[in-house]
C-alpha cells in the first residue's frame, strides 16, 4: 500500500493513457448532457431567434423586425453557421458547444502546465473541469458562456504558448471574434501585456515594444468587429462599435430596490419590461438614462451596492441548471435529482474558489521563499478573475458573468492539489 500512491500519481501525472482517459471522461459528461432536450429560454431563446433569422437569410433584426445591435452578434452568427451546415436545432447548438467545450478543456489543461510549470498541475486542472457539473450542463444551452470561454482562453494561450510575430495576428483574430460576443474582451489585452513585462523585468527597454505588440493585437481585434460597426452606421444611422445592451444591465444594478443582482420588480425596470418588444434599443438607452440618472442621485448608495454585486457574481453558482428547471422534461421527471445536483455543484464550487485563494498565498510565499520574482504568468488566473468583478460592481452582479473564469480558477486550484499530492507521495515513498 506504501508504495501504490506514488505509483499511482505517476501515472497519473505521465502517462498518456491517463491523458486520454480525462478527455473521455470530460467529452462523455458533455455528451451526456445534450440528451436532456432543453428549450431555449430567456436569452438563450433570443440568441436561439437570432441565430435562426441569421441561418435563414434575414439579417440580424429584433423583435419587432427591425435591424438591431441589441446584444452583440458574435454568438448568433456562429449558431446561425452551424444551424446552416447540420441544421437549426437544439441538438446543433449543443454539438457546437460540445466541439468548443472540447477545445476548452484541452486549452485549460496546456495552460495550466505552462503557467504552473507542471504536467500534473495541467492534468488535475482537466479533472476539476471535468467533472465540474455546471460547466457540463451549459453545453445544451443557446447561452455565450461555452463559446466566449473557448474564445478567451486560445487568446490567452496564444499570447503566453505560442511565439513569434504570427501569433499576435491570430490573437487579434481569435480576440476581435470574442469582443463580437461580450464587448469588454479587449481588456484582457492590456492586462496580459502588463503581466508579460513586469515578469521579465527591463521594464523601461521593454515598455516600447510591449506596449507597440499590444497595440497591434487591438488593431487587428478592431479590424475584426470594424465591419460590424459600419453595418450598425449603414443601418441604423449610429456608430454603434458592438452592441447597446449595457443600459439594462446597468438599470437591474443600481436602482431602488436593487440588492446587488437582477431586481426586475423595480417601478423603473417593470415600466421599460412593457417594452423591450417593441424596441429592444430604445429600451437598453431608456434603461441606460435612468441608471446614470440614479448613480448621479445616490451616490453613496451606489457605492454600498458594489460589495452586493460582488456576492452576487461570486456567491452562487449552477445558473447553467435553471434553463433545465424552465425548459427540459428531464427536470419534471426527476427534480430532486436536480435539487441534489445543485447541492453538490455549490460545493465543489465553493472548494474550487477555496483552493483559488489558497493558491494565491502558497505561491506569493513559496517564491519570496525561493528569492523568486512574485509576478510570473501564474497571476493570469486572478487577472482575469478580476475584470469581470471590476464590472460587476458598477452594473450588476450575475452569477453567470464568472463562468468564463472557471477554468483558469481550476488551473490554480490544481496547482495547490498537484503540491499537497507530491508532498504527500514524497512522504509515503
Amino acid at each position: 500500500m506504501k508504495d501504490r500512491f506514488p505509483a499511482a500519481q505517476g501515472w497519473f501525472a505521465t502517462s498518456r493513457d491517463a491523458l486520454y482517459v480525462l478527455f473521455a471522461v470530460f467529452a462523455a459528461l458533455r455528451a451526456a448532457a445534450i440528451l436532456l432536450d432543453v428549450t431555449p429560454t430567456s436569452d438563450a431563446d433570443w440568441y436561439y431567434t437570432r441565430a435562426a433569422m441569421l441561418a435563414q437569410g434575414l439579417g440580424y433584426i429584433g423583435n419587432n423586425g427591425l435591424p438591431t445591435a441589441y446584444w452583440p452578434p458574435g454568438w448568433p452568427i456562429a449558431m446561425s453557421l452551424a444551424f446552416r451546415a447540420l441544421g437549426t436545432s437544439a441538438v446543433t447548438v449543443g454539438l457546437l458547444n460540445l466541439a468548443s467545450a472540447v477545445l476548452a478543456g484541452w486549452l485549460t489543461y496546456d495552460l495550466a502546465r505552462r503557467l504552473f510549470g507542471s504536467e500534473l498541475v495541467g492534468r488535475i486542472a482537466l479533472l476539476l473541469l471535468a467533472v465540474y457539473p455546471n460547466s457540463i450542463l451549459y453545453v445544451p444551452l443557446a447561452l455565450t458562456e461555452v463559446f466566449y470561454t473557448t474564445l478567451l482562453l486560445a487568446g490567452c494561450w496564444l499570447l503566453i504558448a505560442r511565439k513569434g510575430a504570427l501569433r499576435l495576428i491570430f490573437a487579434g483574430l481569435v480576440f476581435g471574434i470574442a469582443t463580437l460576443v461580450k464587448a469588454q474582451t479587449l481588456v484582457v489585452i492590456p492586462l496580459i501585456c502588463l503581466i508579460g513585462l513586469l515578469r521579465d523585468g527591463q521594464i523601461v527597454r521593454r515598455t516600447p515594444g510591449v506596449i507597440a505588440r499590444g497595440a497591434f493585437i487591438i488593431a487587428v481585434a478592431a479590424m475584426v468587429v470594424a465591419p460590424w460597426t459600419m453595418r450598425n452606421h449603414a443601418v441604423m444611422g449610429a456608430w454603434i462599435p458592438v452592441s447597446t445592451n449595457g443600459g439594462i444591465t446597468l438599470l437591474t444594478g443600481n436602482n431602488d430596490s436593487a440588492r446587488g443582482g437582477f431586481t426586475p420588480d423595480d417601478a423603473a425596470v417593470k415600466a421599460l419590461d412593457a417594452r423591450i418588444g417593441l424596441n429592444e434599443m430604445e429600451y437598453d438607452a431608456a434603461a441606460s438614462r435612468l441608471g446614470k440618472e440614479w448613480i448621479a442621485a445616490h451616490p453613496a448608495q451606489f457605492v454600498k451596492l458594489m460589495p452586493l454585486k460582488l456576492l452576487r457574481l461570486w456567491g452562487p453558482d449552477g445558473e447553467g441548471q435553471w434553463a433545465y428547471e424552465t425548459g427540459s422534461p428531464a427536470w419534471k421527471a426527476a427534480p430532486w435529482a436536480f435539487t441534489l445536483l445543485r447541492a453538490a455543484n455549490q460545493l465543489w464550487y465553493v472548494a474550487l474558489l477555496g483552493l483559488f485563494g489558497v493558491a494565491a498565498v502558497l505561491m506569493v510565499r513559496q517564491r519570496r521563499k525561493a528569492g523568486e520574482r512574485v509576478i510570473d504568468w501564474w497571476l493570469l488566473p486572478y487577472g482575469i478573475a478580476l475584470y469581470p468583478s471590476a464590472i460587476a460592481m458598477v452594473f450588476s452582479g450575475q452569477s453567470r458573468f464568472h463562468y468564463p473564469v472557471m477554468p483558469f480558477v481550476c488551473m490554480a486550484a490544481g496547482w495547490v492539489l498537484a503540491v499537497w499530492l507530491t508532498r504527500a507521495a514524497s512522504r509515503k515513498a
